[in-house]
């Protein structure tokens, strides 16, 4: 089975890493993908899987912001993160971890070699290394990582996950190579 032109070989990516256009209003460093990683995942021979977005589907674009007042980033990020902790949100959002892990057990089960998972950090959902919480970017998962990680071990499967920062590309575009060619 699977004798064809394929790899075998996928990588999960946080939304708003193929497509700036889900992040809230203010936050988008890109018109569309972040240009440095889509090169670099063009150029390995791994199929991408592209995670949807928790904060875009169970909060909507622009988040519940009410524009009566601003905020800071991090302060935007702490409310996300509260809400999606909030019902229904949060039950939406295990749906989405499990929508995740199916796509996961089925290329486990086919014997493909998934490369990683890369995050957002300080995300309040996609946050690996960091999330907001607070009203401060502190060390953690976000809510959805979170929620994917405990998934993982109870189903006993090691995968590296990795956060970039879009406005960090040099960083970034170092973290995803390492990912993918050293793994």
């Amino acid at each position: 089975m699977f004798t064809d032109s394929r790899s075998k070989k996928v990588i999960f990516v946080a939304n708003c890493i193929l497509n700036q256009n889900n992040k809230f209003d203010g936050t988008a460093n890109y018109p569309g993908a972040v240009t440095e990683i889509m090169e670099v995942l063009k150029n390995s021979d791994t199929g991408i899987v592209q995670m949807p977005c928790p904060e875009f589907i169970c909060l909507g674009l622009d988040r519940g912001f009410d524009g009566k007042h601003e905020q800071t980033l991090i302060e935007e990020n702490s409310k996300i993160r509260m809400l999606m902790k909030r019902e229904p949100a949060y039950t939406k959002m295990k749906e989405l971890v499990h929508y995740t892990m199916t796509q996961i057990l089925e290329y486990k089960k086919h014997s493909f070699t998934i490369k990683g998972i890369v995050g957002v950090n300080r995300s309040p959902t996609c946050g690996v290394e960091t999330t907001s919480k607070d009203n401060e970017e502190i060390s953690g998962e976000g809510v959805f990582i979170e929620e994917l990680s405990n998934e993982l071990k109870k189903n006993s499967i090691t995968l590296d996950i990795i956060g970039i920062k879009a406005f960090e590309p040099e960083t970034a575009i170092s973290r995803v190579k390492k990912l993918i060619f050293n793994n």
